[in-house]
């Protein structure tokens, strides 16, 4: 898929996130990434099952994904486009979960939706990056924030 400058965007499938990422299962929150545009943006999916382990308590006679790991996901998918950036050839580095600013939940998320974290870079400035990230079901708005990260080498 192309934008409208010409770039090709690129997607990565969960073989790719687990080299970017140091996230196993059961915190590894997204199954792909989409529209990947350097570090500038992308969209993280996560397809919420009912078999996730946080169901049996949250809440168990009506789950809800927990508001804490909407923000999780927006943050790993911004982490995902921050190594991807650097390229296969760049020395090895861990990203780590800086802040969180701004966050509004506007809907639950249950089992059975797909969840799409729109990220969209900020500001970068030497190996800290800002994104701006909101969080759809169905194109609605479920949640949004800003988060950042930075990179150390691992």
């Amino acid at each position: 898929m192309e934008n409208a400058e010409n770039k090709t965007l690129v997607s990565a499938d969960i073989m790719r996130i687990m080299k970017l990422l140091p996230h196993r299962y059961p915190f590894l929150l997204i199954d792909k990434i989409v529209d990947m545009d350097g570090d500038n943006s992308g969209t993280g999916i996560k397809n919420v099952t009912i078999n996730e382990p946080h169901f049996s308590g949250h809440f168990p006679e009506r789950p809800v994904f927990p508001g804490v790991l909407l923000i999780e996901a927006m943050a790993q998918t911004a982490g995902a486009l921050c190594v991807h950036a650097r390229g296969d050839d760049a020395p090895p580095q861990l990203v780590y979960f800086m802040t969180i600013d701004k966050a509004k939940f506007r809907k639950p998320v249950e089992p059975g939706d797909q969840v799409h974290f729109h990220v969209k870079k900020i500001k970068q400035r030497s190996n800290i990056w800002k994104f701006d990230a909101v969080a759809m079901v169905d194109g609605k708005k479920v949640a949004e924030a800003e988060v950042s990260a930075m990179l150390v080498d691992a």
